[in-house]
């Protein structure tokens, strides 16, 4: 139904009939929130349409309901544990009080009838909606569901080795069917307590990954935070063979195997509503087994696309390109740039009912509910190319594929975005252009990447700048153009760079990542390059003629936002 003739009714016509919408605008809210899969009052408000409070303020008149207030509401006297939090993260509704048989709720939409019925059905009681603001709901929800995670909050604090020894570990999903009982003294309680300490600590400081380093003379581990290895610990060199004796018990490897590479999965629930998901791997080295554990925590593949860092029109382009239906789409960048969470980001978008989604990958990172999620297993032949093939037999919307490592992976791919499916993958490149060279070097015909590939991003990851300490720092305008400031849109007269400082709220000056992206379209521009045999080179100043910017431009734009320093931006980025 085109927007121009689209009945409105509800929410939407009452903001028309008191003049904060024309109808024409309402229209379009209405298409465009149902296209990216948002409540209307969420695209409304973070789109700049219409203030929350004006929203919320027609809302409960309109539908008759109490409007609240939410910075008069304590958390803390707010009904803990009583309605799952995922279920009130993903419908926004905050429980306010209890009193006997009704429950009174905090929602910017009452008329979610839908919600209201979820929750009314796991408490058992008559659910009251109460309209609030939608940026004070989120703010409040997320203090309340950190609120309930209490177990994550005592484990990382004053820690007493009986909490140390029995925190709720899982091992992962074993890899074979035979494998060996764990040997005896993998379990002695200061191994435990020490294992158990820097998993949790791991998890304190947002490190992504945990590196247990035997040598020669010495042992120490390390976390990557924001991207950069630090020192954490150096136990005795003796403990090395009990510490990844320990590491493999609780991922459920063969103890007893140390001359070849083993996988394992670790599980530690938190609390009863987060768990995070540990992935193990042991390497033999010269002086012991090298162990690194990767932190996958689901809650970052639930993150709004708003908050991955692209510009507005990048992000504009990755949306529309999602609800193509068909084409491909590619993510590349090097390991650890963050291109898994901008697949699932745009898989939790495409995520709903009516579409059947899989995706082969190596190895599941993170479990999505609603989502035919298959790993790969070459040791008993299912391959990326043998998984994609029984998707494609099973009437697929939308196919993610991990990794295109090969000719016959890329032809399948391919194939499938030629036939009306929307499909999903990364590749290892430096550019968005050279994905274009990359498939025609592996033997794709130029014809097919012309006419399948429909996006390509490649991304990188920066350190943010800590908020609390970062400060201006002096540098001249020629050393800007030296840098090379003069190609994005900024005046180099009004461009202010922020250096890091450090501070106790963050490491070294920097906190958490921003990501770097460049976005390529397909235009027919671009396709007749590709298929006159064009190179990368000349891809890259067609693309530029037609609004493209490079790693290097959108590492510039975030220092000139005070985002991320002139430092962090040399680093991960080159001209």
């Amino acid at each position: 139904m085109n927007a121009s003739n689209m009945a409105l009714r509800g929410l939407p016509q009452r903001l028309v009939n008191d003049a904060l919408l024309d109808e024409v605008s309402a229209q379009e809210a209405v298409k465009s929130s149902e296209a990216e899969s948002v409540p209307l009052v969420q695209y409304l408000v973070e789109n700049g349409t219409l203030s929350a409070l004006q929203i919320a303020d027609v809302t409960a008149h309109e539908f008759g309901v109490p409007l609240f207030d939410l910075n008069y509401l304590k958390i803390e006297s707010c009904p803990k544990a009583i309605v799952d939090a995922n279920l009130l993260t993903k419908h926004l509704i905050l429980p306010m009080s209890r009193n006997g048989n009704r429950l009174q709720v905090a929602m910017c939409d009452p008329t979610n009838l839908h919600a209201i019925n979820e929750i009314r059905f796991q408490v058992g009681t008559t659910v009251e909606p109460i309209v609030v603001e939608y940026d004070k709901l989120k703010v409040a929800l997320n203090a309340y569901v950190e609120g309930q995670d209490e177990g994550l909050g005592n484990a990382l604090g004053d820690l007493d080795d009986i909490q140390l020894e029995s925190l709720d570990l899982e091992a992962g999903e074993e890899l074979d069917d035979d494998q060996p009982e764990a040997g005896e003294g993998t379990d002695d309680a200061p191994i435990v307590r020490f294992v158990n300490k820097l998993l949790l600590d791991a998890i304190k400081k947002g490190a992504s990954d945990i590196h247990f380093e035997p040598y020669e003379k010495s042992y120490r581990v390390r976390f990557r935070t924001d991207g950069i290895l630090e020192e954490m610990a150096k136990p005795p060199t003796n403990l090395a063979p009990r510490l990844a004796a320990r590491l493999k018990v609780m991922s459920q490897m063969d103890i007893s195997e140390r001359r070849v590479p083993q996988d394992g999965r670790i599980k530690l629930k938190l609390s009863k509503t987060r768990a995070i998901d540990f992935r193990v791997n042991t390497l033999p080295t010269q002086y012991g087994e090298k162990i690194v554990l990767r932190i996958l925590d689901p809650t970052s593949a639930q993150l709004g696309i708003e908050m991955l860092g692209y510009e507005e029109d990048q992000q504009e382009a990755y949306m529309k390109a999602l609800h193509e239906p068909q084409g491909m789409i590619l993510v590349t960048g090097p390991t650890g740039s963050g291109k898994t969470v901008s697949l699932y980001t745009g898989l939790n978008i495409l995520n709903t009912p009516e579409r059947n989604i899989s995706t082969a990958e190596d190895p599941i990172e993170i479990n999505l509910e609603g989502i035919n999620q298959v790993q790969v297993n070459s040791r008993v032949g299912l391959t990326f190319a043998e998984a994609l093939r029984a998707f494609l037999r099973q009437d697929p919307d939308i196919v993610m594929v991990g990794e295109i490592r090969d000719l016959e992976t890329a032809e399948i791919a391919i194939k499938a975005a030629q036939t009306g499916h929307l499909v999903l993958s990364t590749l290892h490149t430096n550019s968005a252009p050279e994905t274009l060279t990359r498939l025609l070097n592996m033997g794709v015909p130029s014809f097919n990447v012309a006419t399948s590939v429909s996006l390509i991003i490649a991304q990188r990851l920066a350190r943010r700048l800590c908020a609390k300490c970062k400060e201006p720092a002096n540098i001249p305008e020629s050393a800007l153009i030296e840098q090379g400031f003069e190609m994005i849109s900024t005046p180099l007269n009004e461009i202010q760079v922020f250096q890091p400082v450090g501070c106790d709220s963050c490491t070294n000056g920097y906190k958490g990542r921003v990501g770097i992206y460049e976005v390529l379209k397909m235009s027919p521009a671009v396709s007749q390059i590709i298929m006159a045999g064009g190179n990368s080179l000349e891809i890259g100043k067609q693309a530029k003629e037609e609004g493209f910017r490079t790693l290097r431009q959108s590492a510039l734009m975030k220092v000139a936002a005070g985002v991320t320093s002139l430092q962090e931006a040399n680093r991960v980025t080159k001209d």
